[in-house]
C-alpha cells in the first residue's frame, strides 16, 4: 500500500485569538484503498482538519503550523490556483448537506459535469456521456440529468454529491458526514455504494462521523479526536473492542446497543478530566 496523505502537526486556531487551539498538534496518514474513519463529538476539530486538507479554511481561522504532504506534494505551501487543480481532480469531497453545496437553479448534471470540463477538458456529446455514467454509477437514471436539487429526494442529492466528488477520478475522497441527515435505509445504500466505488477505484477514504455503527461498518482504521487533538488511534477493531484512552471509552459507553436494553450514559467530563488528569 502507498502513503496518500501524510499529516504532521497540524495546530489551527481562530485569527483574533491565537491562544486557542481549535485543531491542537495533529498527525495521522492514509493509505491507498483504505477508509480512515475520524470520530469525536462536534467541535473536536474533525472537520477543520478536512479543510485544512483541502485549503478551504475559512478567513476567521488559519493555519499557524503544520505540514500536509499528498501523494509528496507538499500542499500548504500551494496557492489557491494551484489547490484549485488538486480538489476535485486529485482529492475529491462530499459535504456534510448536498443543500448547501448544490446551487439551486443549476441541472444536476450540469454541476457534475463542471469539474470535468475545469480538470479533464470534456465538452459536448463527451462530456454528455461522461455524465450519463456517473450519474448511473451512483444510482440516478441519466435522464435526471436535467432535473435541479430541488427536485431530487436527499439521498439522490447526496449521490449527486458522489458523483461530482469521483467525476475526475480522485486518488483520495473526504467524506465529511455525508449520511446525517439522511434516514437508515438510504445511509446504509450511500454506505455501501461509498465501499464499492472505493475499492473498484482504490481510493483512500478520510470518512468523519460521529456514528460509531457507521465506523464498525466501513473502517479500516479509526482517529479519536477531542478538543482538538488525536487521542487515540489504530485499526477499527483495537479501537472499538480495546479502546485505550478515557475519552474513547466514554464515547463507546454512549452508544446503545442493538436491542435497546442499554440504557444511554452521558460523558462524565468530570470524570474524564479526572481520568485525563
Amino acid at each position: 500500500m502507498s502513503e496518500l496523505l501524510c499529516i504532521d502537526d497540524l495546530t489551527v486556531v481562530p485569527a483574533a485569538d491565537e491562544r486557542r487551539r481549535l485543531v491542537d498538534g495533529v498527525s495521522m496518514t492514509l493509505q491507498a484503498g483504505r477508509t480512515t474513519c475520524i470520530v469525536g463529538e462536534s467541535g473536536s476539530g474533525k472537520s477543520l482538519t478536512a479543510l485544512s486538507v483541502m485549503g478551504l479554511l475559512p478567513p476567521t481561522l488559519r493555519r499557524i503550523s503544520g505540514s500536509i504532504r499528498f501523494q509528496g506534494l507538499e500542499l500548504t505551501g500551494l496557492t489557491n490556483a494551484q489547490m484549485c487543480d488538486v480538489r476535485g481532480k486529485r482529492i475529491g469531497m462530499i459535504f456534510q448537506e448536498p443543500m448547501t453545496s448544490l446551487n439551486p437553479v443549476l441541472a444536476v448534471g450540469f454541476q457534475v459535469g463542471e469539474s470535468l470540463t475545469a480538470h479533464l477538458g470534456l465538452k459536448g456529446d463527451a462530456l454528455k456521456r461522461r455524465v450519463a455514467e456517473l450519474l448511473e454509477r451512483v444510482g440516478i437514471p441519466p435522464e435526471r440529468a436535467g432535473s435541479y436539487p430541488d427536485e431530487l429526494s436527499g439521498g439522490q442529492r447526496q449521490r449527486v454529491m458522489i458523483a461530482m466528488a469521483i467525476a475526475c477520478e480522485p486518488a483520495m475522497l473526504i467524506a465529511d458526514e455525508p449520511t446525517t441527515a439522511l434516514d437508515v435505509t438510504v445511509q446504509a445504500q450511500i454506505l455501501a455504494l461509498l465501499a464499492e466505488l472505493k475499492s473498484r477505484m482504490n481510493m483512500g477514504m478520510l470518512f468523519i462521523t460521529h456514528d460509531f455503527g457507521v465506523v464498525a461498518d466501513i473502517a479500516d482504521d479509526v482517529v479519536v479526536m477531542f478538543r482538538g487533538q488525536i487521542v487515540e488511534s489504530g485499526p477499527v477493531d483495537a479501537v472499538l473492542n480495546r479502546p485505550q484512552h478515557p475519552y474513547t471509552q466514554a464515547l463507546l459507553d454512549c452508544v446503545p446497543d442493538a436491542e435497546g436494553r442499554k440504557p444511554l450514559k452521558p460523558i462524565d467530563y468530570a470524570w474524564l478530566n479526572e481520568a485525563m488528569a
